[in-house]
């Protein structure tokens, strides 16, 4: 277990959709998590750039920008890059994207510190975009489709009833989460949370 020690700057992209009709659906996990951490960190009214809206809050030592790409989930890697190059921080070590997985349990997390984007289109962007699979990810369960039902028509549906307090405590879970990775490192992150 490492504790941040110096003054530092460390930025969470989380995944989404821009616009009323995507709140509230699979896909927008990412955009939940940070929008439950900002609340609880009483952080100011967001601001926008690089094709985002960001807001930076104190964790400790650690100053964080929570960053909401507005370029629709595909195009995440510009807004990405765009604010880590602003910030001249290294993705490997100072970045955390938070996403959708499809391929977990609702509500289950699972925290990498690189890897393939496993079919999540906005990750893979990223990816991409930094030319290199080494940029730490915090994945949200979001079920899997039912028998014949096409993925993306999935992703963009809304939580059923039954499924919504699961989901909310992970969102808790991924931004207690967040708080942990500013405090303390990655290892010690992943140790608690897989």
């Amino acid at each position: 277990m490492v504790s941040t020690t110096a003054s530092q700057t460390r930025i969470v992209v989380g995944l989404g959709n821009p616009g009323a009709k995507y709140v509230g659906t699979r896909h927008n996990v990412g955009f939940e998590v940070l929008n439950c951490l900002s609340r609880r960190m009483a952080a100011p009214t967001g601001k926008s750039k690089f094709d985002g809206q960001y807001v930076s809050v104190s964790v400790g030592e650690v100053a964080l920008v929570l960053l909401w790409p507005l370029t629709y989930m595909n195009n995440s890697g510009r807004c990405a890059k765009a604010t880590a190059d602003f910030y001249k921080i290294d993705a490997a070590t100072a970045m955390l994207v938070v996403c959708d997985d499809l391929s977990l349990p609702i509500g289950k997390l699972r925290l990498r510190a690189s890897g393939s984007a496993g079919g999540q289109k906005g990750l893979q962007d990223i990816l991409r975009v930094f030319g290199n699979q080494s940029v730490p990810r915090l994945r949200v369960g979001i079920g899997q489709p039912p028998p014949r039902w096409d993925a993306a028509d999935f992703v963009l549906g809304r939580f059923a009833k039954d499924e919504v307090p699961a989901i909310e405590d992970a969102v808790e879970k991924a931004a207690d989460a967040i708080v942990d990775w500013c405090n303390y490192d990655l290892n010690y992150c992943m140790n608690r949370i897989n």
